[in-house]
């Protein structure tokens, strides 16, 4: 058997960059160490409630998102967001405050002061900062448009998508986009006007799913790649072999490749390819990811006083409590409650409270009741309670991330034939994974058309490792 790349970890990014270098008629080999693929896109079916272990949308502003979806052939079972979800809420002073959806919710709504809503415009006659130097999130949103909005607006948001702290993480590397108005028009604000004349799309989401949740995809990849992924096989080292590479498997074996493609945590990654590139292992290895709990709760409808009108709630750090936010699973998609059944999801822990995260099943269940008996009116027992921890949650894009990214993505000049994929790259949603899987492909795909025929694989016995 002949093989063109070994493709290590089969989570989201592995399988999508098998996929296309096997539809450019490359064969791939896919070695993932536990027993199942998906990484963390795990949804589980637990007695009519469907819990997401992980990420639990699609964002179709992302072309790879539709066009995973359309050549899986998945579209059948797309689910848009549901004609529930009407608010976005943040926790103020120990209460939901609903913010309309659409561009000027933040301004109609009494969630901000008038202060702050008024520091907002001053967005439009503050001089740009030309330096160039990299900024935390916090400070560039407190320079742009105040404090208040910063801690109360935009701290949430980077805590629910990264359970980070916008005081910590990079606003270059997280919101390139924003950066790169201030750059052209001297102000944010003035730069999406000029967008909108422009035709351009400002960022933004339009979010779906699959009937079955976020696993329906990586399984049918594994199924579409079939006995080119193999499960339950740990790797040991990697090295440089001629001009290709040597995959020590475990019990699959030993493999040579062309080219190797690491697709797992930067941690295991920076391990992986210590010996072969080590300066790619000292960036990777500088990516933290503190750990994160996911606390699924299902009740009986008539037991929660809140309409639940929304995507769920975030959580500013100055409020103290203890989720980070928390998702209305049931409002968000069809068929993630029973009839008369309503589904939540709170999510703890994260780099504000990495403790918080390691207690034991029964205390976060605990935890997280409490927080939605405050904020939902939920009581009574739920339904349905189910815990999923993670000892390594999302990465961390700290400042100074674009250039461990940059390190990262020249792998390849330092060792040709060597790529790294993954969720720390541009972004953790699985769209943005999809998408960086792809460039990966591509530029694999490139590689080996240039490196000319592959090499073999071997399957050695266990005892010639």
């Amino acid at each position: 058997m002949n093989i063109d790349a070994v493709i290590i970890g089969g989570g989201v990014s592995g399988l999508a960059t098998a996929h296309e270098l096997t539809s450019r008629g490359h064969k791939v080999i896919v070695l993932e160490r536990q027993a199942h693929t998906g990484g963390n896109a795990m949804s589980e079916d637990l007695d009519g409630f469907l819990m997401e272990h992980g990420p639990s949308t699609m964002n179709a502003h992302i072309p790879a998102a539709g066009e995973f979806s359309t050549s899986l052939g998945l579209d059948d079972r797309r689910c848009d967001l549901g004609v529930g979800v009407r608010n976005r809420y943040l926790v103020a002073d120990g209460k939901l405050a609903a913010i309309p959806v659409g561009p000027f919710g933040l301004l109609t709504a009494g969630y901000l002061s008038p202060v702050a809503k008024i520091r907002l415009l001053a967005d439009l006659l503050l001089p740009h900062r030309s330096d160039g130097e990299d900024e935390t999130i916090m400070a560039f949103c407190s320079r742009r448009f105040g404090r208040e909005f910063a801690e109360r607006v935009i701290d949430p948001l980077v805590a629910g998508i990264y359970a980070g702290r916008a005081a910590d993480l990079s606003v270059a590397a997280i919101f390139p986009k924003l950066v790169a108005l201030e750059k052209k028009y001297g102000s944010v604000t003035l730069g999406a006007i000029h967008g909108r004349r422009e035709g351009g799309k400002m960022p933004g989401s339009r979010l779906f799913s699959w009937s079955g949740g976020i696993a329906t995809l990586p399984k049918a990849m594994a199924r579409r790649l079939g006995n080119a992924v193999r499960t339950g096989n740990t790797v040991r080292s990697v090295s440089r072999r001629g001009d290709g590479f040597r995959i020590n498997a475990g019990g699959a074996g030993v493999l040579d490749a062309k080219v190797v493609i690491v697709a797992t945590q930067p941690h295991v990654a920076a391990r992986l390819i210590a010996d072969v590139d080590p300066a790619g292992a000292d960036a990777a290895g500088q990516i933290h990811a503190p750990p994160l709990a996911v606390v699924f709760l299902g009740f009986p409808r008539e037991n929660v006083a809140h309409p639940l009108d929304g995507l769920g709630f975030l959580t500013s750090e100055a409020e103290n409590r203890k989720v980070l936010g928390a998702q209305f699973c049931s409002t968000m998609f069809p068929n993630r409650a029973p009839h008369g059944h309503v589904a939540v999801s709170a999510y703890i822990g994260g780099a504000r409270a990495p403790d918080l995260a390691r207690l034991r099943a029964p205390e976060l269940v605990s935890l997280a009741r409490a927080e939605f008996r405050d904020l939902i009116g939920a009581v009574g027992e739920p339904t349905m309670a189910r815990v999923r921890h993670w000892p390594l949650g999302l990465p961390q894009y700290g400042v100074g991330h674009q250039g461990i990214v940059a390190d990262l993505r020249t792998t390849a000049n330092r060792q040709a034939g060597l790529f790294l994929t993954g969720n720390y790259f541009a972004g953790p949603s699985v769209a943005t994974c999809l998408e960086g899987a792809q460039e990966t492909a591509l530029a694999a795909h490139d590689y080996l058309k240039r490196a000319g025929n592959p090499v073999g694989l071997r399957a050695l016995s266990p005892g010639r490792h």
